[in-house]
């Protein structure tokens, strides 16, 4: 009977412990079934493939900022322009430039804008404004009436009867001279002076007859003959001077005689010089006649030749006064310049090398559009301050810089003018003085040309001054979020003039209609991209994808570049396959291959793990050790992997104190920060009630050399330190995550598939056993989208997952006992966690007072001594001072015998 019992004995330890039932009662409870691992969607609810799909909705998840952008276009009041906030790739340019041609196709067109030659003021070419399509039929219309000009005049001024006209004016204007000169001569020769002209400068002077022999034979007679007998007179004068200068010296005597009858007409010949010069200035007049009659005669046939082309413009654009005046100062300049332009001599009235026109006379087209067209829905992909504003171009030849009206060029404003501009806000914010110009342009509502080289150095070069032009347009900024709150905090007028901010929203609810919505979408991408159709089960994994990236099993990601990408890598592994249509497996493999192009750094971990460079342990049990979940971002993509988080305990020094070494060397941040003082708050309200914290800790991810940031390690913290506390081991089969608030609760974190599939790797590369497996907040449960791999390891029973709402729910799964069970005396049973933590603060507590009571006696029993010693001292010297009073007693009484002896003697 003895033996037998033993035999029992010895079964019994060796089956495994019985699990406390309240184990069993959570891990029952928080047990996640494979069927709430990831939402399907239904094929047979899909089109057959996606050429059958349904038409797509434009504004299909973006109901709200559709709405505030429809609120800024129906508002004309100044200010009311938009701000659509998003992620970038959410496909805001598209839905927003779509739904704009649809508006725009609908509004009226804008008219049209041209800039010509101001002829009183040259440097501020004049803005006219016309109908929609009328601004190319002007510059038409001018450009063939300059040429047609050009050569009518240039037949006009060559014609014979223009040339007898011109004829008509000389001869009578070198008739009335003859008269004037003949007239001065015939009263000259009264006082005996002749009238002729010196040979060396043609002037008419007045010399006495017998002067003409030596001086010249060229008088009023002689001129007033033909051209012929000028010439010959002229000769035969010459010949005459040479013979007279010859006889000077002979005649040198005969000079001196007549000295005196020289005086004598001195007089007369003075007074007669006067006479001429009157003259001089009658004919000068008389030639200002002469050329004023020949510009009459230019002006009169220029307004005959040019008035037949100007009139059928003029007709054209009666309803135009601008243009009428901007006509009519054209014919009054080519009238007043018609000899320029005759003569084509002058630069001005020279076209340019790749014009047809001057361009004094150029009409430049700034914008135009086609009647009936709609607004103008602009994208500026460059929004620079020339781009946006327009600019003047400036040419450089032989060192001098020249610019006229035909140089300036129009910008994005002036093309959108009437309608719609749609910029990218990072990219205007790259450019130096793009904000500012488009500031000032939409707070005045005028587009007014500036030069940009004057605005950066203060100086430039002179340049034109173009009047400025009426602006009515919405403009509409894409931007992020972040970029939207950073222009409110740093621009003071951003808000007066962005008054308008239109969310667009990153993922929708995962419903049948949204679903077909998506794939309508799908198929609006696919026949833009000229992609093979989708079937079914290709739009089911794609939906679960768009699930998986908003990681929510009921919602679907709205990010377009990401699908985008995918359909193209779909369609390619199509084509490999030699397939016309896309199915679940390619778009499977391209989700792989997206996968493996992101995960190099990935491998290099698992590398590290299999090398055990990496300690992650995921069997067996721990003190103090519990393997945290994280999330590793890098670039574009992110993984998850396990970290080893461990706690050490200082019993006896400190007051609870808690250091984290990952923030004291700052690779922690500040959420990662607030979740450690919120899980040390929790710690103090949980025990300083029953017992003081006489310890201090420490808490460290190991082999961690990145910053870490982020609240999600909260619980796993507060476990490692707990079973430290306890010295209560941990089951290092499960990896946790979690946030956690001050009152226990955990909380939601962020993602969460990326850090159940790490740890699944981790388990699988060191050998799934069966008892593996995660604890996760329940709030998360609902976002979980697993790979099917997952799915079926979980199904099978080889891994588990646990979803709890306290951290005592996690304490009991990590370590399989009850946490916070009260007796009756409201006190933690020793059997649970908190009761052992309890134990622990007051054997350390014990422990403190058994060595402080044996230090006390030590020096109590040192202090008894030392009285001791000191009465001794105390007795000893009273000892001694006594026998020092004895002897000296003795030796005064010897003295004093002696002395009465010898009184005797």
């Amino acid at each position: 009977m003895l033996a037998s019992t033993v035999d029992l004995t010895e079964t019994e330890q060796t089956l495994p412990p019985t699990p406390d039932p309240i184990f069993v009662e959570v891990n029952q409870r928080c047990q996640i079934s494979a069927d709430r691992l990831k939402r399907y969607s239904d094929s047979k609810t899909l089109p057959r493939d996606t050429r059958t799909a349904p038409d797509l909705d434009i504004g299909f998840g973006q109901q709200r900022a559709l709405k505030a952008l429809q609120t800024a276009l129906d508002i004309k009041a100044s200010g009311y322009h938009v701000f659509a906030a998003g992620e970038n790739g959410l496909g805001k340019r598209t839905v927003i430039r779509r739904l704009l041609q649809r508006i725009a196709a609908d509004a009226p067109t804008p008219d049209d804008w041209v800039y010509v030659h101001n002829f009183t003021d040259p440097r501020t070419p004049v803005a006219l404004r016309l109908p929609a399509g009328q601004a190319v039929l002007l510059q038409q219309q001018v450009n063939n009436l300059w040429q047609q000009a050009k050569k009518r005049l240039t037949q006009r001024f060559r014609s014979d009867q223009y040339q007898s006209k011109i004829e008509i004016i000389k001869n009578d204007t070198h008739q009335k001279e003859s008269y004037a000169y003949e007239a001065l001569n015939a009263e000259g020769k009264q006082h005996d002076l002749t009238l002729t002209f010196r040979p060396f400068d043609n002037k008419a002077v007045f010399v006495h007859p017998s002067q003409l022999t030596t001086e010249s034979n060229n008088t009023v007679d002689d001129w007033v003959n033909n051209d012929a007998k000028k010439a010959a007179s002229n000769k035969h004068s010459k010949t005459q001077t040479t013979l007279d200068k010859a006889k000077n010296s002979s005649k040198d005597i005969e000079n001196n005689n007549d000295y005196e009858a020289e005086l004598n007409n001195f007089a007369q010949k003075n007074h007669m010089q006067k006479r001429l010069n009157q003259l001089t200035i009658e004919l000068e007049q008389l030639e200002d006649e002469a050329n004023d009659a020949i510009e009459v005669l230019h002006r009169n046939i220029a307004r005959r030749a040019l008035q037949p082309l100007f009139t059928p413009i003029r007709e054209q654009f009666a309803l135009l006064p601008s243009v009428i005046d901007c006509l009519d100062a054209m014919f009054a300049d080519m009238v007043t310049h018609v000899e320029r332009i005759v003569n084509g001599d002058d630069e001005e009235f020279i076209a340019a090398v790749l014009a047809t026109t001057p361009s004094r006379y150029a009409v430049n087209v700034m914008v135009s559009h086609p009647p009936e067209n709609g607004a103008p829905v602009i994208f500026e992909d460059l929004p620079t301050h020339l781009n946006l504003l327009g600019h003047v171009e400036q040419i450089t030849q032989l060192g001098t810089v020249t610019t006229d009206v035909s140089m300036i060029r129009a910008g994005a404003l002036h093309r959108a003018n009437g309608g719609y501009l749609l910029l990218e806000a990072s990219h205007l914010l790259e450019h130096p003085y793009a904000w500012q110009g488009l500031k000032r342009a939409l707070q005045s509502r005028k587009i007014k040309l500036s030069s940009l080289e004057q605005m950066l150095t203060l100086t430039g070069s002179l340049s034109l001054a173009p009047a400025p032009i009426e602006l009515d347009i919405k403009v509409i900024l894409l931007g992020e979020a972040d970029l939207y709150y950073e222009l409110l905090e740093l621009e003071p007028e951003f808000d007066a003039v962005f008054k308008v901010r239109a969310d667009f929203h990153d993922d929708v609810t995962r419903t049948s209609e949204h679903e077909l919505a998506l794939v309508a979408k799908m198929a609006d991408i696919i026949d833009y991209a000229n992609l093979y159709p989708f079937d079914s089960s290709a739009q089911t994994a794609l939906l679960e994808h768009l699930s998986l990236q908003a990681e929510d099993q009921d919602r679907l990601s709205l990010h377009s570049d990401r699908l985008i990408k995918l359909l193209h890598e779909s369609n390619r592994h199509a084509r490999l396959n030699d397939q016309n249509i896309v199915d679940a497996n390619h778009v499977t493999q391209a989700i792989a291959d997206m996968d493996e192009r992101s995960g190099y750094l990935r491998d290099l971990y698992w590398d590290e793990l299999k090398n055990g460079q990496q300690l992650i342990n995921t069997q067996g049990q721990a003190v103090g050790q519990v393997n945290a979940l994280t999330v590793v971002s890098y670039a574009d993509s992110e993984f998850g992997m396990p970290a080893r988080l461990t706690a050490v305990i200082q019993p006896n020094i400190g007051a609870g104190d808690i250091l984290d070494i990952e923030r004291d060397v700052d690779l922690g941040g500040s959420l990662h920060a607030k979740g450690m003082l919120i899980m040390t708050s929790y710690l103090r309200a949980l025990f300083s009630q029953h017992h003081a914290l006489n310890f201090s800790a420490s808490l460290a991810f190991e082999q961690s050399y990145a910053h870490i940031d982020g609240d999600s390690a909260t619980v796993s913290e507060a476990c490692a330190l707990l079973s430290a506390l306890a010295n209560v081991p941990i089951n290092q089969a499960f990896a946790i995550t979690g946030s956690m608030n001050q009152l226990g609760e955990v909380q939601a974190v962020g993602g969460i598939n990326a850090k159940i599939a790490g740890f699944f790797d981790a388990c699988r590369e060191q050998e799934l056993t069966g008892q593996q497996g995660v604890v996760i907040p329940m709030a998360n449960v609902k976002q979980l989208v697993l790979r099917d791999d997952i799915i079926d390891a979980v199904e099978a029973g080889c891994f588990h997952i646990y979803g709890v709402n306290t951290l005592s729910e996690a304490l009991t799964l990590m370590t399989g006992l009850p946490i916070d069970s009260m007796n009756k005396k409201n006190r933690y049973r020793k059997g649970t966690l908190f009761g052992k933590v309890l134990s622990r603060l007051t054997l350390w507590d014990d422990n403190q007072d058994t060595a402080d009571d044996a230090d006390d006696k030590k020096s109590n029993k040192k202090a008894k001594n030392k009285r001791k010693a000191k009465k001794q001292k105390k007795e000893d010297k009273r000892k001694k001072e006594k026998n020092r009073k004895e002897r000296e007693d003795a030796k005064d009484r010897t003295e004093g015998d002696i002395e009465s002896n010898n009184l005797e003697i």
